[in-house]
């Protein structure tokens, strides 16, 4: 399977697109869903007379409605077309809980999880990332269409230390992280984690001819072993035999490892070295990855980014290299950037052409030359109509995303980027260009329907407005002469950083962009979203970092970061 972005709803995906992800097909499925709370990361807006898009209500928003034909369509498919556990666990929920945002989202994960576990292979193995609003119900929901004796663990992963405003409750700093398996024969590495310090001084006390810290243990074998009764180098076997056959005595004692008692009589023991030991085994408590902080150069600024290290214990807890890693509700991708660093393939879907477009960023960044597919977004001129007609605000952000353009709005996630607001700008490029350190601004304006050349002299207002360095102009129609001379009209851009004209205003086809014969003139020195650290491959180290300027407080480094892009402007 090629490593696949995927464009769309997951649910729609995965019934309808068997030859994307067949039965069968995944060793690992890990989903970080809405979680049903108050908080709206409005990435995806509803439409703008208000009516609400199934698969569009404000995609992170945290709550999910209830509509007929959404839900309440759902609903009924699960009651009559799927097994009779599953039909009796829908409606026995829907009696108590009501028609409601959480029955919205319980019908909707339903749906989702029930093809989820249709798509992994009987090695494979699910974790449901969430927290404690819905965490009961989907744990339910997951006894019923994977089996109670197929889960695995509670997973609590601490993320924050403390609350200060923890004044009418305890402070919640936790998430929860489901794990099911498919079957008995799941695929489980064992993790380890770094002994803490008070755990050395009491057990590894000893220091070696070398200082090397270790402990020892005796080599008496619990139970009689008349074979391994032997004599070695003068010290008699213990009464019931020893742990180890002479060959291996004869290793150990060739690695100094063995420890001779001064007394004949006395019992050889055995070191373990402390740089030897792979460290204590997670438990189902994970306290030693922090979130993602405003200090931390990995952050993207997108609202539930997880730590890369986080990924990768789940990845290489439940799978081997080239086995298959999916995240159906992929956001910023950070399970796939975890998957792709780890050698195992991927699949990401996400709802929004944005998180696709912010991804394929991302991976680029971090894997200069890495060859996937991307599958949903258009790739002529008759899907990029079609997108245009479907929803606007998708072909908005999905044309914007052709020229590395930020939608208006700030950080992914904001709600100041809803349309009505943003004054004529569709998008933004920052760059740097002369010592100041201040970026300039490419402003973007994105046109899916007729354009004439009042269009052009409007944006060229906005462009003085806003003390824009350049506008771009992006049109699925092609211009007229007229909207082209007055684009010649608005002049040149000089850059001082690079002693160059360029062109002021701009005027950029849909259609050329789509088969590579345009692009935007202008210095080259820029930088739209935070940029991913190119990743060189180094082998038994801790965690990457990845976004923003060089930044080493913000954990140990698993892979040796190459700085020489960290010189670009700030995210505008």
């Amino acid at each position: 399977m090629a490593n696949k972005l995927i464009y769309g709803d997951n649910l729609d995906v995965l019934r309808d697109r068997p030859d994307l992800i067949p039965t069968g097909s995944v060793d690992l499925v890990y989903l970080d869903p809405p979680f049903n709370s108050s908080r709206s990361y409005n990435v995806l807006f509803k439409n703008e007379n208000g009516a609400e898009s199934d698969a569009q209500i404000e995609a992170f928003e945290d709550t999910w409605h209830w509509t007929r034909n959404g839900a309440e369509a759902t609903y009924r498919y699960l009651v009559l077309n799927t097994n009779d556990d599953i039909s009796k666990m829908i409606a026995a929920m829907r009696s108590f809980i009501g028609e409601n945002q959480m029955m919205a989202y319980i019908v909707m994960m339903t749906a989702r999880l029930i093809e989820l576990h249709r798509v992994l292979k009987p090695t494979g193995s699910l974790h449901l990332h969430c927290d404690p609003t819905a965490s009961h119900y989907l744990k339910v929901i997951l006894d019923t269409i994977f089996g109670p004796d197929n889960f695995r663990s509670d997973i609590t992963w601490k993320r924050h230390s403390a609350h200060n405003n923890a004044t009418v409750n305890v402070a919640a700093v936790t998430d929860t992280i489901l794990y099911y398996v498919r079957s008995g024969k799941a695929t489980f590495n064992t993790q380890y984690v770094p002994y803490s310090e008070s755990y050395v001084k009491e057990f590894f006390r000893y220091l070696d001819e070398q200082g090397r810290r270790y402990t020892v243990n005796s080599l008496k074998n619990p139970s009689v072993r008349p074979n391994l009764m032997y004599e070695y180098k003068g010290y008699p076997s213990p009464p019931t035999g020893w742990t180890c056959t002479r060959e291996k005595m004869e290793e150990y004692d060739r690695q100094g490892r063995l420890e001779f008692p001064k007394n004949p009589d006395g019992r050889i023991r055995l070191r373990y070295f402390l740089d030897d030991m792979p460290g204590a085994p997670v438990t189902n408590l994970w306290d030693d990855i922090p979130a993602l902080a405003g200090q931390h150069s990995e952050r993207l600024g997108y609202p539930t980014q997880k730590p890369l290290v986080l990924l990768e214990r789940i990845i290489k807890m439940s799978t081997n290299p080239g086995d298959v890693v999916l995240d159906p509700f992929c956001g910023c991708g950070t399970a796939v950037a975890a998957a792709q660093k780890l050698d195992r393939q991927w699949i990401g879907i996400d709802i929004t052409s944005l998180a696709v477009a912010l991804m394929k960023y991302r991976l680029d960044d971090m894997y200069p030359g890495i060859a996937y597919q991307v599958e949903g977004e258009p790739k002529d001129m008759d899907g990029a109509r079609d997108l245009a007609i479907r929803d606007r605000y998708q072909f908005q952000w999905w044309a914007l995303s052709l020229i590395k353009a930020q939608p208006l709005g700030g950080s992914i996630g904001s709600r100041d980027g809803k349309k009505g607001s943003d004054k004529g700008v569709d998008g933004v490029i920052n760059f740097l260009d002369d010592n100041s350190g201040q970026p300039k601004r490419v402003i973007v304006q994105v046109k899916s329907g007729n354009v004439k050349s009042g269009d052009i002299r409007d944006l060229k207002g906005v462009l003085d407005r806003e003390q824009a360095a350049m506008g771009i102009f992006l049109t699925l129609e092609l211009p007229s002469g007229d909207m082209e001379k007055e684009a010649t009209v608005a002049g040149y851009y000089h850059s001082p950083g690079w002693h160059k004209d360029f062109p002021r205003l701009q005027i950029l086809t849909i259609g050329d962009l789509l088969k590579g014969n345009a692009r935007v003139e202008m210095p080259p020195e820029h930088q739209t979203f935070k940029q991913a650290q190119r990743v060189k491959r180094q082998p038994d180290h801790a965690q990457a970092i990845l976004f923003g300027t060089a930044d080493t407080d913000a954990g140990d480094m698993d892979d040796e970061i190459d700085y020489e892009d960290d010189d670009v402007a700030s995210q505008g």
